[in-house]
Order: structure tokens, then sequence, then C-alpha cells
């Protein structure tokens, strides 16, 4: 598979160059030249495997010849060794067990080792770009902004691996307790450090871009992004919407499957929109976004204004330039009617999710996160327009204990800290402040990198 610039579709790349680049040479976000798609029996044959197994014969689509079969068959196995169940409220599976008139499911991210979903994505670019590394024994520095589990997820995947050294940088006051003990206790000598800038999210993600944007820099450090602007975060994110959409498909094959996904940089999205276009049988998209919705007014206006981001109770969704927006209108030819027409959104203030976390806990016993809640708050207002039945799947991005201190006061009880998370509280954090400065965070680089 080669991948195109979407600022100058003449620079071109291998899967490995774009990923290990991050940016094309003109700073254009990479696309896959194409998508491939797939025949009845073929989506037949990859529904009957285990993720695992499908997500390594989708990877072959989007790889180079750097990787064999078997070495992506390896990868995806190891990476994906949790499961990903769809549940109703009261905790059933989808299968063929599930009463047909369940319609409403939750696809749970979150059974990663960092809890969260961004644990599918940083595990196979940990690996592959491992594999790529070894292969030619070159050095790379990963520069990483994140507004919640983004860093987690890839500090834990890059953790101890050869040839790599990594820097997460995220908002003061932007993340959550829990969060911020994830990302700051990886170990004060180990390859991954953490870095607190004083500002927003949009600040971090700011410096990390003009980290790459300054040559010299970007070349004395030989720097890899890991956030989604880098495609090999995006792809990877495709695989589980194709493979959970068979699975629901083939349950219930007369209704229409609408998935809900709360939203900040739109990677996860982009992710859903790529494996639709692969022949996903999934009818449509809701998207549920925090009072930082530009998305959501494009939707509705066709006009796409970026802003300043505000914190709100949904932190990693706290993001008012979502960097994959531009991926979306290619994948569409900026075609608004067209995107409308797949994607619904809505977006909720910290109250209205307050309310709907508790209401949904009191009255069924199920735990949402609050980022998960905005978008089943998203799915609930969708439906409430649509006369027809349907299958409902809200993915649930984080398990709620990362948001401990916020839940807890909500549901007014106390919720119980998984082993992997109240582990961290045992370890002393290491962390860098400083604000967002180019200066600065090149003199850290220098010190440390």
């Amino acid at each position: 598979m080669d991948y195109y610039s979407l600022t100058d579709p003449k620079l071109t790349a291998r899967f490995g160059d774009a990923l290990l680049s991050s940016l094309a040479p003109d700073g254009g976000l990479y696309m896959p030249k194409s998508l491939p798609t797939f025949s009845d029996a073929q989506l037949a044959e990859l529904g009957a495997m285990s993720f695992a197994q499908c997500a390594a014969k989708l990877a072959r689509h989007f790889t180079d010849d750097r990787f064999s079969n078997d070495d992506l068959i390896a990868i995806c196995e190891d990476a994906y060794d949790f499961p990903l169940p769809m549940r109703t409220f009261e905790g059933r599976e989808l299968d063929a067990a599930v009463p047909e008139d369940d319609s409403e499911f939750f696809l749970e991210l979150f059974h990663g080792p960092t809890l969260a979903f961004k644990d599918f994505a940083a595990r196979f670019m940990g690996r592959t770009a491992s594999h790529l590394l070894t292969k030619s024994g070159e050095q790379r520095t990963i520069l990483v902004a994140t507004s919640g589990d983004t860093g987690g997820a890839i500090g834990y995947a890059f953790l101890n691996q050869p040839g790599v050294k990594v820097y997460i940088l995220y908002p003061e006051g932007g993340v959550s307790k829990v969060q911020e003990q994830q990302l700051t206790t990886m170990g004060a000598g180990s390859n991954v450090k953490a870095i607190k800038i004083s500002g927003s999210f949009d600040d971090a993600q700011a410096l990390v871009k003009q980290a790459f944007a300054d040559k010299a820099l970007s070349e004395k450090h030989n720097l890899m992004s890991a956030n989604s602007i880098n495609v090999g975060r995006v792809i990877p994110q495709s695989f589980y919407y194709f493979w959970t959409s068979l699975q629901a498909k083939a349950a219930y094959p007369e209704r229409p499957l609408i998935y809900s996904i709360p939203s900040g940089n739109l990677g996860n999205l982009t992710g859903g929109l790529i494996a639709k276009r692969m022949g996903a049988p999934i009818d449509r998209f809701v998207v549920g976004h925090n009072v930082n919705d530009p998305l959501v007014d494009y939707l509705t206006t066709g006009d796409y204004t970026p802003r300043p981001s505000v914190p709100t109770l949904s932190n990693a969704m706290d993001i008012g330039r979502p960097n994959n927006f531009p991926r979306i209108l290619s994948l569409y030819d900026e075609d608004h009617k067209a995107i409308a027409a797949d994607i619904y959104g809505a977006s909720f203030d910290d109250e209205e999710t307050a309310r709907h976390l508790r209401r949904v806990y009191n009255a069924t016993g199920y735990l949402m996160c609050p980022h998960t809640t905005v978008g089943h708050l998203a799915m609930e207002k969708f439906s409430a327009g649509v006369d027809q039945a349907f299958t409902k799947i809200t993915v649930a991005t984080a398990h709620p204990a990362k948001f401990q201190t916020e839940v807890d006061r909500i549901i007014r009880e106390d919720i119980p800290m998984p082993d992997a998370l109240s582990v961290l509280f045992e370890t002393e954090p290491s962390v860098h402040v400083m604000e967002p400065s180019l200066d600065g965070l090149a003199d850290y680089l220098a010190k440390t990198a």
C-alpha cells in the first residue's frame, strides 16, 4: 500500500516510511491511495476469524513488503491479546444467545493494558514500528501530545522497546488524576518521559507540530509522532469496526447497524469511516461531542471553524482543532452532503453528561466513563428521531475508573479501582514541567534524548 500527502498528492510513501516519518515532507497528513474491498464470501470468511486473525488479514492490505504474512499474524496476536466484547446494559454479550429484542450494545474497547481504546492503535503501531527499527537499526524519538488516554497507551506500547525514546506532552489540569499517574509512573530511568505543559491540549498539540516543522530539530532527534496525525494510528482503528460490525450483522442481519462514537481528534471516527468504505456493514455513524464541537457545526451548516478548546468533564475530547478532519474530507472528496448523510452529530455540556451517567447507572447498573456517556447521549438523541428498529452500538472508550474522582462524585458512590490502576499509586511520579515553548522543548530533548 502506498500513501499520499493530503497537501501534495504527488508526494507518496510506503507504509513503513509513512509510519516512521509521521507527516509527509510538506507537512501534510498521509492517506492510503486506495482502500481494499471484499466480496460477500470474503466478508463471511473474515467474520468467522478471531479478531487478531482478521486484523492481520486487513493489515496485509495496508502495510508493505517489509512485513510478511507471518510477521503480521505475530504482531496482531501479540497486540490484541485481550477481548473486545459487545455487551447489553445487563452484561450479556452479543451472540446467538442474546434475545432477539435486544438491540442496544456497548462495544467495550477498554480491556487492554491501559484500559482505553487507544491500546488498539498504540499496540499495533508500537509493534510495527519496532519491527521496522529492529531490521534497520535506526533510532527514533517519539513526541506525542495527549488529552488523556493516548499518552498512556503509547507509553506502554513503546516502554523498553529498543531504538525508541518517548516524550508525552500533556496539559496541566487537563487529564484525570488516574490518567496523570499513568503518564508519569513509567519510570524515571525508562525510555518514556512525561512533560506537563502549562496550557491546553491544543497548546501541547501545536508544540508537537512546531517541533516537526523545525527541520533542524526534527532531523537531529529523528522525530516521529504517535498522535493520530500518524496514519499508523488511524488505520488499525478501522480493524475493530470492520470485525465487530460483521459479528453484529451476523447476529441481526435484518437490522440497520449504527455506531455512536464519542469524539475529539476524530481518529476513531476516521477509522470507522475507512472500515465502512472497505465494505463493513455499517449504515451510519453517530458522533457525540462535548462543547468542543466544530464537527457538529460543520455537519449542520457546512462551515468548519476550529477554535480554542475549553476544559470539560470528558477531558480526552477537549480538542478544538481536530487533526483528522482533513482525512474525513478527503474520504468524501469534500462533499458536505455525503458526509452529513453518513454522520450524525450532537454535543452535550457537562451537566447533561453527569445527569445521564447517573441516570443510566441508577436505572441499569451499567457504569460509563464520561466520554462513553457523551456517545450514548448522542445515540439516544439520534434514536428519538428514527422510527425504524436498528442495532445500536455505543463505543465505550475507557474504563470508568480512569475517571474515578469525577465518576464517584456523579454517582455518589465509591467505585472500585482495578489492580492495573491501583498499582500506579504505589510508584513515585516523574515529570518535567514547562511552558509550551519550542526552545524549552528543544533544550529538554538535548539534555535527555
